[in-house]
């Protein structure tokens, strides 16, 4: 057993990071993201995918946390590709909104939520693998952005008692595309995105808390009911991931068989349809 290895993360949030004890390693990871030493998990709470039972699904693990201003932040793994991913976000964020929103209660009490979702397989087209959204109001015809304040009041003051803060209660999002990451540390974020894909700590990390996470998710802390659980869900999760990419190819394949039957019926030469569909002469002999 290599004493190194860690268990994945994605079964950590389903398991052992919902202890209040092991709150550090999220503080940690969020720390690293937001870039904010100041960041103090208050709560797990408890949304619809927040479930630990034989019928999960296996592609995806989600966690809602609240921290110590009161914003919740999302926390989702998603194993596979989902269609309309960026649409169940926007519904995720909305729906958690509205959740923690008390009917009657005035709006200046409404949740600021961050989004984050850290990917196993490539989203879109692009060149980074971690991508922050967020809504701004820019001038039409001067380009500059809105700036929108609030009062805040001191605690402890004698004057003034408020000072007058830059607001933002829009959502947030986060994408960490694990795939696009090339194991190259060159910010304290970079050393959690390299446990996620390498589900170990790279040599001379040093961000906050990363220290803990090594030494409560190393994967010798298991017991035998906790690993012959902890297998059977990785085994699960390949063997999803396996089947929709076995889907995937057949429909792949299923099309280049359409296309090659019109290029046949169109008198297109045997040569020009391999090199255009992929299939071999034996396959293309066989629609005739």
């Amino acid at each position: 057993m290599n004493s190194n290895k860690l268990i994945r993360f994605d079964w950590a949030m389903k398991t052992i990071l919902r202890d209040k004890a092991n709150f550090d390693i999220l503080e940690g990871f969020l720390s690293a993201l937001l870039e904010d030493d100041e960041i103090k998990v208050l709560n797990i709470l408890e949304s619809e995918s927040n479930q630990n039972s034989e019928i999960d699904k296996y592609n995806r693990v989600d966690l809602l946390i609240e921290d110590k201003d009161k914003r919740k932040i999302y926390i989702e793994i998603q194993n596979t590709r989902e269609t309309d991913y960026l649409q169940s976000l926007l519904y995720a964020t909305s729906k958690i909104i509205v959740d923690h929103q008390k009917l009657g209660d005035d709006f200046r009490n409404i949740s600021k939520v961050i989004s984050i979702s850290i990917m196993y397989f490539n989203l879109g087209i692009g060149d980074d693998y971690i991508y922050h959204g967020t809504n701004e109001f820019v001038g039409l015809n001067t380009g500059t952005k809105l700036i929108v304040k609030k009062q805040q009041n001191l605690k402890d003051s004698i004057e003034p008692k408020y000072k007058f803060v830059e607001t933002n209660i829009f959502p947030e999002y986060y994408l960490i595309t694990v795939e696009r990451y090339q194991n190259i540390i060159k910010k304290k974020i970079d050393e959690w995105i390299y446990m996620f894909k390498n589900n170990e700590i790279a040599e001379g990390s040093s961000s906050k808390n990363i220290a803990q996470a090594r030494q409560k998710l190393s994967e010798i802390n298991m017991d035998d009911q906790e690993r012959k659980i902890y297998e059977k869900y990785i085994i699960n999760t390949v063997r999803d991931r396996d089947a929709l990419n076995t889907a995937k190819e057949e429909g792949d394949k299923k099309a280049r068989i359409e296309v090659a039957k019109n290029l046949l019926l169109n008198g297109v030469p045997i040569e020009i349809i391999v090199k255009s569909t992929g299939l071999n002469e034996a396959e293309i002999e066989k629609l005739k």
